[in-house]
């Protein structure tokens, strides 16, 4: 809640992503309590529903948006946010850039901060650590303007391939 209030008085507009809907629920007391208007997308939120409450986010309506880390995956345009908030993490580094990538879009104008929330000597750490591995392997194979497969040899798809 400190960052909550801390950005809202900055004039910052957040996404705030959990895998839990039990942990979006004790938000949503915690910010009704504030009295902190917000939108919250799950996945049973209805296909109109969803776009409709994206369009007045981006309009300017409400400083937060909660947002299921599933249910926020795909088709969301929110570049009315210029702070993301992952509020736990999930084992798969590509779930969480997709779900800060609903704030980096096309029409952004805004610099987009991406706080990652981790409970120090938990297995949230050690999951925070083990991404990084996975993030540095891969910035290993892949150098930046690259793709898989300009990064690799001649002899590295013969391996693959096993020719």
């Amino acid at each position: 809640m400190d960052t909550i209030h801390t950005a809202i008085e900055n004039g910052k507009r957040m996404l705030i992503f959990s895998q839990f809907t039990s942990m979006h629920e004790l938000i949503a007391t915690k910010l009704e309590d504030a009295g902190i208007s917000y939108f919250y997308l799950h996945g049973q939120t209805p296909s109109q529903e969803r776009v409709e409450m994206s369009e007045r986010f981006n309009q300017g309506e409400n400083s937060v948006f909660l947002i299921s880390l599933k249910a926020g995956g795909t088709g969301l345009n929110l570049t009315g946010a210029d702070t993301v908030i992952l509020y736990d993490l999930w084992w798969n580094p590509a779930v969480e850039d997709q779900a800060a990538g609903r704030a980096h879009r096309f029409g952004q104008k805004n610099t987009v901060h991406v706080i990652r929330m981790i409970t120090e000597g938990t297995i949230e750490e050690k999951i925070y650590e083990l991404q990084q591995k996975k993030r540095k392997l891969i910035d290993q194979v892949i150098q930046p303007g690259e793709t898989m497969l300009s990064s690799l040899s001649e002899d590295d798809i013969r391996e693959l391939l096993s020719v």
